[in-house]
């Protein structure tokens, strides 16, 4: 007899009442340690004073209007947001799924504009993940996302992450956007080479290709800047952008430039509670906190202790453990023994990890971690690793 709630996960047996800075309470009273914070959403821990503070202010106010009116909280996120990116305009959705879809449509709604109807493909790479939508799925292409599915959403190609000869190669006058995870979560805590990144842009540049990054998981200061793109010093057209955006509020955006939403004119995209005030408040709130340099280098600092940290688990378990990835405060450990295996040994030590492919364990820790949380981390990832040896 299938569950009331429709069961597409493989939930682990915990359950949890509350929550504090980087720590949850399940129903039995024992506290875990988070290393996952809601897959990279939580960036400022849980019930954070400051945001659980704008959220009520604004829930005894005003929750939901829709976009038929003006919102005052929107457009001041929408400016927040401008003023720190290469965006001149942002559209607010509820996720990162919904931003994808967006991302989609404005870059072919673009080259339609253009002149350039038959400007359609969208080349994306092996390993991404851009959502569950039938859009998102078609764009990663691989068999686990799309069997079962189809047909698909015609329109894209899918490369070899790190090719550039084929994707030199690939880009012709069909070629509409290149979409790309400047560092792939779900992939593996794969990231891209600065130069990569560089010469992608030029690439797209000379051959009037859209380039759409997706942040919604590297993006909201979890590598040490606002956004992964700043460390390699370009810019997309489109950037897609959610989870740590809300800080654990449903929220996601798109963010784009003058040229490349040129095409998105009044009753071309909606949503309904896209940028609802409650969303916004707490979008504004994590914008302030998030965004400040001093609050970023912190960020570094800690995700350098960390990562030493987890060079010397690798070290001491070479028969668990193989490498760290990752920048910033998105770390992932590359296993020898099977990630999941890692995992439920993290939980016999009360301790939250996330796997993902290529068989890595995510560390997505709150950007606000303490220092004593990171050093009980790094102790528990041990215990784990000699639990697992036996």
């Amino acid at each position: 007899m299938i569950s009331a709630v429709l069961p597409t996960y493989n939930r682990a047996p915990l359950a949890f009442v509350s929550g504090e800075g980087s720590w949850l309470t399940a129903q039995d009273g024992q506290r875990y340690l988070d290393l996952g914070a809601g897959i990279a959403v939580n960036v400022l821990g849980h019930a954070n004073s400051a945001l659980t503070a704008a959220l009520t202010e604004q829930a005894a106010k005003l929750w939901h209007v829709s976009n038929l009116y003006r919102i005052p909280e929107q457009e001041r996120l929408a400016e927040a947001l401008v003023s720190k990116t290469f965006a001149d305009t942002v559209f607010f959705t509820n996720s990162g799924t919904e931003a994808a879809e967006l991302a989609i449509k404005m870059a072919r709604k673009y080259h339609y504009e253009m002149g350039a109807a038959h400007r359609t493909e969208i080349i994306a790479f092996d390993g991404a993940f851009h959502g569950r939508s039938t859009g998102a799925i078609a764009a990663a292409g691989s068999e686990k996302m799309v069997k079962g599915f189809g047909p698909l959403m015609p329109g894209f190609r899918q490369l070899p992450f790190g090719d550039h000869t084929a994707l030199q190669a690939a880009i012709t006058d069909q070629t509409c956007a290149v979409i790309i995870e400047p560092i792939q979560g779900e992939g593996g805590v794969r990231t891209l080479p600065d130069a990569c990144l560089k010469g992608l842009r030029d690439l797209c540049d000379s051959t009037g290709t859209l380039l759409i990054f997706d942040e919604v998981q590297c993006g909201m200061g979890r590598t040490g800047k606002l956004f992964a793109h700043e460390w390699a010093g370009v810019s997309p057209d489109i950037m897609m952008v959610a989870k740590g955006i809300g800080g654990g509020f449903p929220l996601g955006a798109v963010l784009a430039t003058e040229d490349a939403a040129s095409g998105m004119i009044a009753g071309t995209h909606g949503s309904t509670y896209g940028g609802n005030p409650l969303a916004c408040v707490v979008g504004a709130k994590v914008m302030e906190i998030v965004a400040d340099d001093a609050f970023l280098a912190e960020v570094s600092r800690k995700a350098a202790q960390f990562r030493q940290g987890l060079e010397g688990l690798v070290a001491s378990h070479p028969t668990v453990f193989e490498a760290v990835r990752g920048t910033g405060l998105m770390l992932g450990l590359k296993c020898k023994a099977a990630n999941t295996d890692v995992v439920k040994a993290a939980y016999g030590q009360n301790l939250l990890t996330v796997p993902a492919a290529d068989n890595v364990l995510r560390l997505l820790p709150a950007l606000n971690i303490p220092q004593e949380d990171i050093t009980e981390a790094l102790a528990r990832l041990d215990r784990a690793a000699v639990a697992l040896k036996g």
